[in-house]
């Protein structure tokens, strides 16, 4: 986990990295308000996608969030340190072999994704004198991905012991292509999901994520777990952007030159000057996270400046031509995310997801937080 302490300062670093807790307070609130009835929970998961799971938790506990995902024990672990004994905080790989006992014991929920794990953690509350040991249960809905099949799902059913001396908190599946409204896959999974958990004892029931929330009402059941959205990621691809922007990201001018017609930039001179251009070079490459195929444009005072020749790894050139003489000085900084290049832009031109794009971001930043 990142620790916000342990970071170069702003005076030190190569690019900035700015997160808008108050947009990320607002998305929840927006999420929030298309669910009825239902709890809004929040996927911190990836070190909350890579901006810090205790400061968006801690942000999110703010606004009412009282319930967590994240993906390892281990991030549970350092989530609990963060946020106390008070929210419940669910592992959704489940629980390794071996770490039952201290995930008990800091008060963590696994989520049993096979019969085998479900043995494991009742073994280890038994064992340490625990009772109602609190447990959820992932189904597998036709992801084929994580949870009990339905064969298996079939033999707790008709095992009236499977649940002896423990705490069922809640059912959980997730949906493959909630991306994709139009998919008929999302009804199919929704259908499975509602007979599967109907097999087992009463417990809430949770399907949707970023995207099923805006499926409608029958994908919210009595939970959501929205991850991606809540960092301004669009959970509705190819519509507007339901969700406030909460990322920003700037980088720093090293130097700036000016080069002649057919100069050659970066490795292997891929590109050449068709005429004489004015190039600044900035603190930003792939070692940071930024995809090395996204040769795209910064910003600077509304004018974008082209990535100019390949992406290295701690630095990148770009075309400032366009820029009055001297307005672009060694120290300045110039806008890489934000109002004009979202995050989503930046995985469209790379070829990938949101998603990718901020747990990619690297730790060389100085990141500040603001408005939470």
């Amino acid at each position: 986990m990142n620790d916000i302490n342990d970071q170069p300062t702003f005076e030190q670093a190569g690019a900035i990295l700015t997160v808008d807790l108050g947009a990320l307070r607002d998305n929840y609130r927006r999420l929030r308000s298309r669910i009825g009835n239902a709890e809004c929970a929040a996927v911190v998961k990836a070190d909350g996608y890579g901006l810090s799971a205790a400061m968006m938790a801690t942000a999110l506990r703010k606004e009412g969030c009282r319930t967590f995902f994240v993906a390892h024990a281990v991030e549970g672990l350092s989530l609990r340190r963060a946020l106390g004994p008070e929210p419940d905080i669910c592992v959704l790989n489940g629980v390794h072999p071996g770490a039952e006992d201290s995930c008990l014991a800091a008060g963590l929920i696994a989520v049993a994704n096979s019969a085998m794990q479900l043995a494991a953690w009742k073994d280890a509350a038994r064992r340490l004198g625990m009772q109602d040991a609190p447990v959820v249960i992932q189904v597998d809905s036709g992801m084929s991905r994580l949870g009990m099949s339905p064969d298996e799902i079939d033999r707790l059913a008709a095992d009236p012991a499977a649940f002896d001396g423990l705490d069922l908190r809640l059912v959980i599946s997730h949906l493959a292509c909630a991306d994709d409204p139009a998919n008929p896959a999302n009804e199919e999974q929704r259908r499975a999901f509602d007979r599967l958990r109907r097999l087992l004892p009463p417990a809430p029931a949770s399907l949707a994520n970023s995207s099923g929330i805006f499926l409608g009402d029958h994908y919210h059941f009595d939970l959501v777990r929205p991850g991606a959205a809540l960092y301004g990621i669009n959970p509705t691809p190819g519509r507007e952007n339901p969700m406030l922007p909460v990322v920003g990201l700037e980088a720093r001018v090293i130097q700036t030159r000016r080069i002649d017609t057919d100069t050659g930039v970066g490795y292997g001179h891929t590109f050449r000057a068709a005429g004489p251009l004015e190039t600044a070079t900035i603190s930003l490459g792939y070692g940071d996270g930024w995809p090395r195929r996204a040769a795209t444009v910064a910003w600077l005072d509304g004018k974008a400046l082209p990535f100019v020749g390949r992406i290295s790894m701690d630095s990148t050139v770009i075309d400032i031509s366009t820029l009055p003489p001297h307005s672009l000085n060694p120290g300045d900084l110039v806008e890489l995310i934000g109002p004009r290049q979202t995050v989503d832009d930046l995985a469209s031109c790379s070829g990938t997801i949101g998603y990718e794009i901020l747990t990619s971001l690297g730790g060389r930043f100085h990141r500040r937080y603001r408005g939470g």
